[in-house]
């Protein structure tokens, strides 16, 4: 298929060769510029999936009634970045063991769940959840939700990039930057940077 002059896939209209991931872990303020600058990821577009309401509105899922919950879409290059490095890097950032909590945010749309776009997906993601448990690396079982991926909602223009775009908000300050500041040293510190 061509798009744009671009040649592509078929699902979403990826260019060729990329695939997708969908995840989400608290609020979609704080994924997105984890994700972002790693090598081999192409885009991350912040929304919302798993409910049952089309085309919600931020308003709408924030009441915790729609069933969505806060994710990020990820369009990736697996020949640069596997599927399971994006995993590793999303059970590094938030804590998998609270159900529908990041936090001080509270909620069914802060749990933390992986969409999975295909079997290979879901395998991934099982082999992970049951290294990381096996690990024994928090005091409490992993609830991670795992599901096949639903229709995805693109948020509203002002939440993408949010945190690049207002890094002097006070949420930005308080509770993402330490984050991005935190993984970041845990890349150059095991070479990955």
């Amino acid at each position: 298929m061509i798009y744009k002059g671009i040649d592509m896939d078929g699902e979403m209209g990826l260019q060729r060769g990329m695939e997708l991931a969908t995840i989400g872990g608290g609020c979609f303020w704080c994924l997105e510029p984890i994700f972002e600058p790693l090598a081999g990821i192409k885009d991350v577009t912040v929304g919302y999936a798993g409910g049952e309401r089309p085309n919600p509105t931020y308003q709408q899922i924030c009441t915790g009634a729609t069933g969505h919950a806060e994710v990020v879409q990820i369009v990736f290059d697996p020949q640069i970045i596997s599927y399971k490095e994006i995993l590793y890097h999303f059970f590094a950032i938030h804590d998998p063991t609270t159900l529908n909590r990041q936090g001080n945010d509270r909620g069914s749309q802060y749990r933390s769940v992986i969409f999975y776009h295909n079997s290979g997906q879901r395998q991934a993601a099982e082999e992970v959840m049951s290294e990381l448990s096996a690990a024994n690396l928090w005091s409490s079982e992993i609830v991670t939700e795992l599901s096949e991926a639903p229709e995805f909602y693109r948020a509203e223009d002002y939440h993408q990039h949010y945190f690049d775009l207002n890094p002097d908000q006070p949420y930005c300050r308080a509770i993402i930057a330490p984050k991005v500041v935190k993984f970041r040293a845990s890349l150059k510190s095991s070479g990955k940077d």
